[in-house]
């Protein structure tokens, strides 16, 4: 395990977003992720969003500590739906997926 801060995960072969889902959890194969973005976390872009969407488009799994966090991650695949995440180590998993999927913007 490269990273694991009990709601996000990197492993060699991809991203597990822990509680993304009602039922469970979402994993990302590093190579099906096209981009990601790092961007602040403010009121009106996702702090106090601890679960699911407001504008159909981003996913945040479930993360009640994500109002005193200040870093998300969107993850860009090829699907509608971008999944937002808000690790611990934002910066970590941002130089971790930049690696492995060799793209990303900041």
């Amino acid at each position: 395990m490269l990273y694991d801060d009990g709601l996000v995960a990197c492993d060699e072969t991809g991203l597990v977003v822990r509680r993304y889902y009602l039922w469970g959890d979402k994993r990302i194969a590093y190579s099906a992720i096209t981009a990601v973005e790092q961007r602040a976390l403010t009121g009106l872009r996702g702090s106090w969003r601890i679960w699911g969407s407001t504008d159909f488009t981003h996913w945040y799994n479930l993360d009640r500590t994500r109002p005193a966090k200040r870093v998300a991650i969107e993850i860009h695949t090829r699907a509608r739906t971008i999944p937002v995440i808000t690790p611990d180590d934002p910066g970590r998993v941002y130089a971790i997926l930049v690696e492995k999927i060799g793209v990303g913007r900041s």
